[in-house]
This record gives C-alpha cells, sequence and structure tokens, in this order.
C-alpha cells in the first residue's frame, strides 16, 4: 500500500563559505517513516535536518511539503527571548487549554516547566524544546540528538513514547541502542551525498562497510587504468599521435574523474599512552556518606577498584554521579568515611561541563598554552606522549583542519568539543582516565575508535555515561546510583545490572511467605532482626507488588490506544498520573523488600 509523502526534498545544493555541503540532493520522508539520519561530524547532519525544517533556504532545489502536513523540529539551541519559564517557551504554539501536554511530558523528559528561562541549563533548554516538540505532535518530528542531557531513564521514557507513535520521524542520535530500537530506514550522508537503504540502524554499518570496500576496489582499479594507459601515453604515442588522440584524452577525462573524488575523511587518530604501573589498588572507598542539605548523596558506601578495572557510574540525573567521583577524586569532603587513592597514580579528567576548555581562546593556544605540553616554551609545538609534534600536524590528527587551528573554541560544535578535549587528555601518559559524559556529541565512528583505545589502555578508568551500549562495551562494573544514598554494585555493564536487578527482585519475590505462617515462637523474632510489625509487613508486601504490577499491566493497555491521547486527553492524563504513581509505589515497596529481607537475614 503506498504511503503519503509528508516532505520532499529534490536537487538540494547549498554551499556555506565557498565549500559545498550538499550538490544535487534528494530524499522523500513518507508516513509512517521511522528515519536515521547519519553521518561523519561535520558531514550536515543538522544542516540537512534545517533544509527539511524550512529553516535553511538552500541554494537550488525544492522543498514540498504536502498542504495540511505539520513538520516539527527539535532545536538544539532554542531562542527563549521573551518566554518568563520553561514551559511558557514549550507551550507557546499550543492551542489555549492544551498548556498541560507540556507538562505530562515534561515529567517523563524530567525537567521543571516552571523554571526560569534566565537561570535554565543548556540540558535543561534542550529538554524544553523536545518537550515543545512532542506536545505539539506533528505528522513529522525532526530530531536532533534528542538523548543529550538525558539520564538513562529519560531515554527510555522516550524511546517508549516513539515506538508508539503515529507520527513519522526524522532522527539523529549518537546513541546505537536507541537508533537500533526506534529507526526502520536509513539516510546516511557521505561526503555531500544522501543514500537511502530500507532497514534501519541495525544493518547500517555492514552497508556502509560494504559501498567503502566497493568504493575502495573501483578506485584501486581506476588507478591502476590510469598507471597503464599513462604508460601507453608516453612510450606509444610518438608513432601513433595523430590516429590515438581519442585515447589521449579519454585518459585526461579518467585523471580528471579520479581527481574530482572526493577522498573519505578518516578516523581521529586516538591513541593513548597508559604511564607508569600504579599500584594493584587504585581506590578504596570505606563507609563513604554525604549529604548536601536534605538531599543524601551517598549513604555507607564501599568499593574497591583495583588496576585495570573499568568502573561506570549509572543512574537519574541529579542524584549525585558527579559529586562522587568527585570525592574519589579528592575535589569534594565526605560527611564521614574515607577516600584512599592508591600509589603512583597520574590521572586524566575529561569533565562532561569541558571547563578545561576556554571559549575565548583559539584551538591552537588550547594546546600550546598548557605548560606541560608545550615543548620547551615553543609555541608552535605540542608534546604529545613524549615527542615533539606540530600544533596543526596534531590538530588534524583529530580531525581539524588548518583554518580552524586560529579559530575561537566557542566556535566548535559540541563533537568537535569533544574532539579537543580528547586531544588535550590524550597527548600526556596516564594510569587513570575519569571520563564523565565522554560520548555526548561524538560520531558513532569517533565512539567506536574511543572504545577500542579503552579496551587495549593498561591503566584504570572510571566512568559516567547514559549511553546503554557504550557502557555495554567499556564497563566491567557498573555501580547504581538509585537515590537517597543508595548505590549498589554489580558486575558488568549496563545489560548485565539490568538481569541481575531483576534477577535480585524476582529471587526475593519468589523466596517471600505466600500467607501468613503458623504460631511460631517469639524467638524467631529476634533470629531473624525484624519486628512484629516488619514481620508482618515482609509478609504482607509480595501480594502488594503483584497487585499494583496487575494495575500497571492494564493502564500500560489502555494507554497503547493510540486515538486516547487525542480524543480523551482527559483520560489519558488520569491514565498517565496513575501510572506513575503505581510504578513509584512498586518501586519502593520492591525496595522495602530487599531492606526487609536483608535485615532479616542479619
Amino acid at each position: 500500500m503506498a504511503r503519503a509523502p509528508l516532505l520532499q526534498i529534490s536537487d538540494i545544493s547549498l554551499t556555506f563559505g565557498g565549500d559545498p555541503v550538499f550538490s544535487d540532493l534528494s530524499a522523500v520522508i513518507q508516513s509512517g517513516d521511522r528515519v536515521a539520519l547519519v553521518g561523519r561530524n561535520g558531514s550536515g547532519k543538522s544542516t540537512l535536518m534545517k533544509v527539511m525544517a524550512g529553516l535553511i533556504e538552500a541554494d537550488t532545489g525544492d522543498r514540498v511539503v504536502p498542504p495540511g502536513v505539520t513538520v516539527g523540529y527539535m532545536e538544539q539551541d532554542p531562542t527563549m527571548e521573551g518566554f518568563e519559564t520553561l514551559g511558557d517557551y514549550a507551550s507557546s504554539e499550543l492551542p489555549e487549554g492544551e498548556a498541560y501536554r507540556v507538562e505530562m511530558v515534561a515529567e517523563g523528559l524530567k525537567f521543571d516547566p516552571n523554571r526560569p528561562v534566565a537561570t535554565a541549563s543548556g540540558g535543561e533548554r534542550r529538554r524544553a524544546a523536545l518537550a515543545k516538540l512532542m506536545a505539539e505532535a506533528p505528522e513529522l518530528m525532526l530530531l536532533d540528538e534528542p538523548t543529550n542531557h538525558l539520564d538513562i531513564e529519560a531515554v527510555q521514557w522516550l524511546e517508549n513514547e516513539l515506538k508508539t507513535t503515529k507520527a513519522a520521524y526524522v532522527l539523529i542520535s549518537h546513541d546505537r541502542a536507541f537508533l537500533r530500537a526506534l529507526t526502520r530506514a536509513t539516510l546516511w550522508i557521505d561526503r555531500g551525498a544522501v543514500r537511502r537503504q530500507e532497514t534501519g540502524f541495525e544493518g547500517f554499518e555492514a552497508w556502509r562497510d560494504k559501498i567503502w570496500e566497493e568504493e575502495e576496489m573501483m578506485i584501486h582499479k581506476m588507478d591502476r587504468k590510469i598507471k597503464a594507459e599513462a604508460r601507453w601515453a608516453v612510450e606509444g604515442i610518438s608513432a601513433r599521435r595523430k590516429r590515438n588522440q581519442g585515447r589521449v584524452r579519454a585518459l585526461q577525462d579518467l585523471r580528471a574523474e579520479r581527481a574530482s573524488m572526493i577522498k573519505r575523511q578518516g578516523t581521529a587518530a586516538l591513541n593513548i599512552e597508559s604511564g607508569p604501573t600504579s599500584g594493584k589498588k587504585v581506590v578504596e572507598v570505606e563507609g563513604l556518606q554525604k549529604s548536601f542539605g536534605d538531599k543524601q548523596i551517598i549513604s555507607n558506601f564501599d568499593i574497591t577498584i583495583q588496576r585495570g578495572d573499568r568502573v561506570a557510574f549509572v543512574g537519574p540525573n541529579g542524584v549525585g554521579k558527579t559529586s562522587l567521583i568527585k570525592m574519589i577524586l579528592g575535589q569534594v569532603e565526605p560527611d564521614a568515611g574515607k577516600v584512599k587513592l592508591g600509589t603512583n597514580l597520574e590521572i586524566a579528567v575529561f569533565d562532561q561541563t569541558r571547563a578545561q576548555l576556554d571559549p575565548e581562546m583559539t584551538l591552537w593556544d588550547s594546546l600550546t598554552g598548557d605548560p606541560d605540553m608545550r615543548v620547551g616554551g615553543r609555541a608552535d609545538q605540542v608534546m604529545v606522549r613524549g615527542v615533539p609534534k606540530h600544533v596543526v600536524a596534531y590538530l588534524k590528527d583529530y580531525l581539524f583542519d588548518e583554518r580552524q587551528a586560529r579559530a575561537p573554541v566557542k566556535s566548535l560544535s559540541g563533537g568537535e568539543k569533544a574532539r579537543l578535549l580528547l586531544a588535550k587528555l590524550m597527548a600526556k601518559p596516564s594510569n587513570m582516565l575519569v571520563l564523565d559524559e565522554p560520548t555526548n556529541d561524538l560520531d558513532i565512528e569517533t565512539l567506536d575508535l574511543l572504545q577500542e583505545i579503552l579496551d587495549d589502555y593498561d591503566g584504570t578508568v572510571i566512568l559516567v555515561s547514559h549511553d546503554r551500549d557504550f557502557l555495554d562495551r567499556v564497563a566491567t562494573t557498573t555501580v547504581a546510583m538509585e537515590g537517597n544514598g543508595k548505590a549498589t554494585v554489580y558486575a558488568g555493564g549496563w545489560t548485565d545490572y539490568m538481569a541481575q536487578r531483576k534477577e535480585t527482585i524476582e529471587t526475593v519475590a519468589k523466596s517471600a511467605p505466600k500467607d501468613k505462617p503458623a504460631d511460631k515462637p517469639k524467638t524467631d523474632q529476634k533470629k531473624s532482626g525484624l519486628t512484629f510489625t516488619e514481620k508482618h509487613r515482609l509478609e504482607a508486601l509480595p501480594a502488594e507488588i503483584d497487585k499494583l504490577n496487575a494495575e500497571i499491566a492494564k493502564l500500560e493497555e489502555l494507554m497503547a490506544d493510540p486515538e486516547l491521547f487525542t480524543k480523551q486527553p482527559v483520560k489519558f492524563q488520569k491514565a498517565t498520573e496513575a501510572l506513575v504513581q503505581r510504578q513509584n509505589a512498586v518501586a519502593a515497596a520492591e525496595e522495602e523488600w530487599l531492606e526487609l529481607m536483608e535485615k532479616d537475614g542479619a
């Protein structure tokens, strides 16, 4: 059955600063499409999306949106002038009386609609832009890195929303798990051209590698032919000059075609050198406790990190992951407990705020201004793992061109800032890496390379990330920070943590008595360590959890109706609130179970 086109771009060409971004580019987005838009950093993904949204006018070509079709675009850096709060901005295009839609989305995305625009962070502004788009519910959504600044819980909420929406969408993201779960087609931008494949991101990398392999084979054959024809031209043309001018012209055309081919951008030359070997025990934490006002960050936390461990800290935004890492590094004083760092440590820190980069400095000065990196006071060379290298050559290793060397840091994209910070970080030997949200804004190829060098790194890695795929590929231990000061250590990455957590809850539930036991001697209460009230609560909780789960299943079935949101918004809102309330109740009941079982076995 034919699907209706929602947006069509034809023969689009666009040039910035004399360099072509696209040339004769065409694409069609149809109803029901769930498209991954992929490409290297700087390939023009965001620019193409703005062309699709009608925010940038191409030099040539056409953009056609059928009458009545609504297209929505999530702004990465939204302009909020004239709005007092984030909620005012997010609801500005909604019909009167429908601002509640923003509140419903805000709960899932975890942002406060009442937050004043003047004090909102960049991440809060992005979440407000995403909430605005989700609440307006256009027929076609254009989503540019929607998972940046979202914690895993919010990413999973958004993933579920996009799975059930009737709208079509085009999605830019570096989050592999997010792309795999949602997309059914792929648009790939490569050197100004766009290819489409009718499979989701799951099949993209194999498709891309096959195309690159075929291209390399074609170039190899062309180079061999040029070489053979050139030899013929030198050795045989003088005797047959007049008769073979056509063959000479064909050789010239072949050389021109080869010269016009745009060289594929390589990967960044990420490389890190381990410093001197650290002691076997890198970090020892005992009884750590910390609160900020009434908010408890960590309570009685213990962990030992050995040389070579890859430890990931996960949890909702604001739960205290960065604060805990700062306590481990000695930058924040705990209220109680102690942290002991091992011997001979050389620590390199990648911070999520990119605070080590001065936005007013040039890229050149960012590298040569560091006395530990400059070679003997020379301002044109940097010391890269003990070897002097010209600053421009080193910047090229990280995919910057010579013109960018004197540009200010503030002119860089998010991905470019991340690469510059990696360049500073990896120039120095280290034996302990602390990576706080390193994956934000990096393209998939650079993420692959970062994962590979971490695999080969001899030192210890402490990691904070919301990228589930990256956690699975890097972490050997996961510390789940669940709020209220609780942090639990699990073996493995994200998937391992989720499986172990589920298994723990199921084991506790199965081992619990289903009925009130017969009269037991009072000595049993003393052995278990539970009071009479606590023991009664322990016996009652399994039935309560089962009841709540049954109610959640009914609510989810009700909300699966795609017409409920549009036709009965009040009912949808009440169902959403009831669902959130019961999900929170289940989480609290399961937590209570675990605590009582631990006490019972004490």
